[in-house]
């Protein structure tokens, strides 16, 4: 089923190193709403799921988000490469530093590291794919903050990119959630689980 091309889903090239923009980005790696917890997230999901269409959602938007994960720690290393001591105190970096050098570690930008209590796979269709698009609309608002924070227009290009694509699945997880609504025999989509009440 896997098939790994070794290229960035979208190109990044950041020509200066910043370590204060790293403290933050970092939180689309790890963070409550990052890239990490939702490819964990709806690869889980997608296991219950009743009905193939939504099942296919969740498999291509899992994977997607692998890629994305692979994006930010991209834009993560290339701005904590080649920082000087000066620099990693100037930011704020040191305490990150002494831990994990220049390595991506997966954290927040509150500093507390990723745990998969941030994501949910309930065994609900609806309970499940209503919790993504709130996934989606978060990590939308995540990327739209950082972008507020950023002036450099090599970080700039990709954090736009990962943000529309927050867009694109949501829509696609909303598209998910009318099929399973549209499977069910009765228009009250909260009496019934139609993963295990069939």
């Amino acid at each position: 089923m896997w098939k790994y091309e070794k290229k960035l889903e979208y190109p990044i090239n950041i020509k200066n190193p910043n370590p204060a923009l790293a403290k933050f980005i970092i939180s689309q790696v790890g963070g409550p709403d990052g890239e990490l917890g939702a490819s964990q997230r709806y690869l889980s999901q997608r296991y219950s799921m009743p009905y193939d269409e939504a099942i296919a959602t969740l498999t291509d938007v899992g994977t997607e988000e692998l890629a994305h994960l692979e994006m930010v720690s991209t834009i993560i290393h290339q701005l904590t490469r080649n920082m000087t001591i000066e620099q990693i105190k100037d930011a704020g970096f040191e305490t990150y530093f002494v831990d994990h050098t220049a390595g991506v570690y997966p954290q927040a930008a509150a500093g507390f590291p990723f745990d998969a209590l941030c994501f949910a796979s309930k065994g609900d269709a609806i309970t499940d794919l209503v919790e993504d698009m709130a996934a989606e609309q978060k990590a939308r608002t995540t990327y739209d903050n950082i972008l507020r924070m950023v002036d450099d227009p090599d970080v700039i290009d990709p954090i736009r990119y990962l943000r529309e694509r927050e867009i694109v699945h949501f829509q696609r997880f909303g598209e998910a959630l009318r099929v399973v609504q549209d499977n069910l025999d009765c228009k009250n989509f909260y009496a019934i689980n139609p993963e295990f009440d069939k």
